[in-house]
């Protein structure tokens, strides 16, 4: 059985239950890298403050290298006796260079290296998540530029309400993409800032140089109390409610794709790639993928509720509960970089069946908003319009029409207002064009905002 690291005042053996029930190796070997990362930027920082000689310094480091390239070449036993990331690659390191191996400890706790790993691993792992958001952005935006002309019913309540540009409704995901973006980088700029250096709770005695480890590691500052520091998994938390959001709107995203690739509204053919067969209906062609990252969605969202009642009745500063943070966080980033990267090669292999999105538009009056608007430019208060549409409505209801199968002499029995050129107001092409404010459907409003995002993305490379 391997000796534990802080066994000095305890008589028996930890119970092999215990050991293996307390252990989190199993799931924080994956911080290897950052583990090594933030020993080698302490230790250099020791040499530097003099609280080590640069000899030893020199050998530590060429010890955590070389316990790198074995983890990496897996060469590397992880040892639940030994519980955690921190104590497996101390121990080897102590068993590669001998007893000047315990001197990295100097000046730090597991508490303080934890809380570092942790915001080491997961500053990557957002700015993976940032690369993949941008690719799953491209997909959309280039959905948008080769559909331009391409009209669809726009839905409120699941109902036809109004004819919407595809293109529109692809940008309407990018804009939440941007949201999404936009959280991920401010809770990156957030806890970009060093904990390491607050020791178990109350620092440390030694004349240690946060700054210069800091520096070293890429952070922007260093925290400023030391219970603060051991004990804040804020930064935890705010990624998976920023992930839980992302997830909500490719959950929404995922919804719309299964109703468009039904029998029923066939707007869209999803790749064969993305989707399975049935086992016993040789005729199916299921939209797998988008089922997944809807129910993923929950699986993220109950992660969220699991740090925040981890945290909430918590003391200060560090409490083992704490450990239980890890893997709902793992799990959050896996499954959002996994929905992330999966919906951008199938967003940009989608076809669009424009035909049918065009019936489908002209289809349920959804040009009836079109004729309201008609009659108020000729004089008629909107309540007023309102009803005479509804009016009108009712009649094609009654007689099987749509609104522009209406005689001129069928339309005046509801207002003699209306005249020949309501014909110029209610095609498709007219609704949709009409709309040309900034943040409209109409195409040239689409064309800007497309432009407006080729720039942004321009300038941010």
């Amino acid at each position: 059985m391997k000796e534990k690291l802080w066994g000095g005042r305890f008589t028996q053996p930890t119970d092999k239950f215990v050991e293996e029930f307390t252990a989190s190796i199993a799931f924080d070997q994956r911080m290897y890298r950052y583990d090594i990362q933030g020993s080698i930027a302490h230790c250099r920082m020791l040499a530097k403050q003099k609280i080590i000689t640069s000899a030893e310094a020199d050998t530590i480091v060429a010890g955590l290298e070389g316990i790198l390239v074995d983890i990496e070449a897996g060469n590397f036993t992880f040892e639940v006796a030994l519980e955690d990331i921190h104590m497996n690659i101390e121990a080897r390191l102590i068993e590669r260079i001998g007893a000047v191996g315990g001197k990295l400890h100097t000046a730090r706790s597991r508490n303080d290296q934890v809380a570092l790993d942790v915001r080491l691993y997961l500053r990557d792992e957002v700015k993976t998540i940032l690369g993949y958001l941008d690719a799953l952005q491209e997909s959309l935006l280039a959905q948008a530029e080769c559909n331009l002309d391409v009209i669809m019913p726009g839905y409120t309540h699941l109902q036809t309400a109004q004819p919407i540009l595809f293109a529109h409704h692809m940008l309407a995901y990018y804009e939440m993409m941007q949201r999404d973006a936009g959280r991920m980088r401010d809770l990156l700029a957030r806890f970009n800032v060093l904990p390491l250096g607050a020791g178990a709770l109350a620092g440390t005695t030694f004349p240690i140089d946060r700054e210069f480890v800091a520096q070293q590691l890429g952070f922007d500052g260093v925290t400023r109390n030391s219970l603060d520091s051991v004990s804040d998994r804020d930064f935890a938390l705010e990624f998976c409610a920023a992930s839980s959001i992302l997830m909500m709107h490719l959950s929404r995203l995922s919804e719309e794709l299964i109703l468009w690739s039904s029998a029923d509204f066939a707007f869209i053919d999803l790749s064969d790639a993305f989707c399975t067969g049935s086992s016993i209906m040789p005729q199916k062609k299921n939209p797998d993928v988008p089922e997944l990252v809807r129910g993923k969605t929950g699986r993220v969202y109950g992660n969220l509720m699991s740090l925040l009642t981890l945290m909430k009745s918590l003391p200060l500063a560090y409490n083992k509960d704490m450990q239980e943070d890890k893997e709902p966080l793992f799990d959050t980033i896996d499954t959002v970089k996994g929905s992330l990267k999966v919906f951008a090669d199938m967003i940009a292999q989608m076809k669009v069946r424009a035909d049918n999105m065009r019936i489908a538009a002209a289809r349920g009056f959804s040009t009836a908003t079109d004729v309201a608007d008609y009659c108020v430019r000729k004089g008629l208060p909107f309540r007023q319009a309102h009803e005479v549409v509804g009016k009108t409505v009712r009649y094609c209801i009654e007689h099987g029409k749509e609104i522009d199968q209406l005689s001129i002499d069928e339309f005046q029995q509801f207002s003699p207002l209306i005249t020949d050129d309501i014909y110029d107001c209610v095609t498709l092409e007219a609704s949709v064009n009409a709309r040309k404010a900034t943040g409209g459907t109409a195409r040239v409003a689409v064309e800007r905002e497309i432009a407006r995002a080729r720039s942004e993305r321009k300038n941010r490379k």
